[in-house]
């Protein structure tokens, strides 16, 4: 939820950054009449509230009739009372509604637009020719070309099973996104992260918390004879984690590395990438997520992506950075950077990585709060960002197959995979 005190002090901010997100400003404005209509009512509230207080000493001190008369107002009252307590809370309720309906403030410098308004900021590495390197005639295998062809990857029995965009990896397939996930936690151990197992089923608040039953709710799964959701990252479960709680973040940010099974119902998808394991509906990935002071969630979304280009520096693809318009940052982000790997059989980018700092949107939800060095309660900042997920596994073996349908390992893999240096077709 974004910072009230922000939207009373300065709403033209508010209405800028929804504007760039291309959102309705007028909410804001909706916002602060149902404020305004909540504070007033609080007030008069806590006015008849010590008005009542002060007539019950003065029954305690009456008698006879004067008695009879004060019990008969003080009844009138506690009945007003009682009905101003009502408004008060109906009033919070839809101030809160409302102010739930607006997306976190975008940082200055985001892209303003949709989905195709991003910025690229670095391109790194470059696609390999393989029409050079092969001879002309050469045709670019696709990803389940190559993964059918190594016996890793097997989407008919997944849908014969499942349904669509459901898929088995064996063999080497499953090994190899063991490996990608292995590389992401040890990678993570080593910048100061705790791998932690999460939960996939989380309860409505924590997955209203972090900010993923807005406009894209739909894309959620929910099983409701439990009313639990399954996450679509472990994400979710993290952000809930220290819900509720006063964090000492003095000696620095509390970092995590979640590794989870991942739900996404893909709607509203069809007929996009409907072949392979591009868009599926089950994955498996390992998600960072860092609690941070206010002051430093800035700089820690830099060093999130650092990470996340160290990954994929370790897995040899080269790809580009870019920086994501207000649009499709989601509600939560208040800027997100993605990392798009060069997809050869399609020539195109496709995004492997996401970083996304949320500022304090996500705990002002949850409730999540540090205490400073001098004393001072307040919200905290949360942030998160992809290290590997199972989708990596298409840019592995297409940027990396060979002319004979094998696929080179890449060095830093290579440990993880018993020392294979390549994967041979079966």
């Amino acid at each position: 939820m974004i910072d009230l005190k922000l939207l009373r002090e300065d709403p033209d901010v508010v209405r800028a950054s929804q504007v760039a997100r291309g959102d309705d400003p007028h909410l804001v404005d909706q916002v602060l009449d149902a404020d305004a209509r909540r504070r007033s009512a609080l007030t008069e509230f806590e006015t008849l509230r010590a008005e009542q207080k002060a007539h019950g000493k003065k029954v305690a001190q009456a008698q006879g009739d004067e008695k009879h008369a004060l019990l008969a107002h003080g009844k009138r009252l506690a009945e007003r009372v009682k009905e101003l307590s009502a408004e008060a809370e109906t009033a919070a309720s839809h101030a809160e509604g409302l102010a739930r309906r607006i997306g976190n403030v975008i940082e200055d410098g985001v892209p303003a637009g949709g989905e195709d308004d991003y910025v690229v900021l670095e391109h790194v590495g470059t696609p390999r020719d393989l029409a050079a390197e092969y001879g002309p005639d050469f045709v670019v295998r696709d990803h389940l070309e190559l993964g059918e062809g190594l016996q890793a990857i097997d989407t008919e029995r997944g849908a014969k099973v499942s349904g669509a965009r459901f898929y088995y990896l064996t063999g080497i397939g499953a090994r190899l996104e063991l490996a990608l996930l292995n590389l992401a936690v040890d990678r993570a151990l080593a910048a100061g992260f705790t791998p932690v197992i999460t939960p996939t089923l989380v309860k409505p608040e924590v997955m209203a918390g972090t900010g993923f039953l807005g406009a894209h709710a739909d894309e959620v799964y929910r099983l409701e004879a439990d009313d639990l959701y399954l996450v679509g990252t472990s994400e979710v479960a993290l952000a809930g984690y220290h819900g509720g709680e006063i964090l000492d973040l003095t000696a620095g940010p509390k970092r995590y590395a979640g590794w989870s099974a991942c739900y996404r119902r893909e709607a509203g998808s069809y007929g996009k990438d409907t072949r392979g394991i591009i868009r599926v509906h089950q994955f498996h990935k390992v998600e960072a997520f860092v609690y941070t002071t206010i002051e430093e969630a800035s700089a820690e979304h830099r060093r999130l992506l650092g990470w996340e280009k160290e990954m994929l520096a370790l897995a040899e693809l080269p790809f580009r950075v870019i920086d994501t318009a207000a649009g499709d940052l989601g509600s939560s982000a208040a800027r997100k950077f993605d990392c798009e790997a060069w997809l050869p059989s399609q020539q195109r980018w496709l995004e492997l990585t996401s970083t996304s700092n949320c500022t304090t949107f996500q705990a002002r939800r949850l409730g999540v709060r540090e205490r400073t060095a001098d004393g001072v309660v307040r919200p905290v900042a949360t942030l998160n960002g992809t290290l590997a997920t199972t989708r990596w596994i298409v840019a592995l073996l297409e940027n990396h197959q060979q002319a004979d349908g094998s696929v080179r390992v890449p060095e830093a893999l290579r440990p993880y995979l018993g020392g294979l240096s390549a994967l041979e077709p079966a």
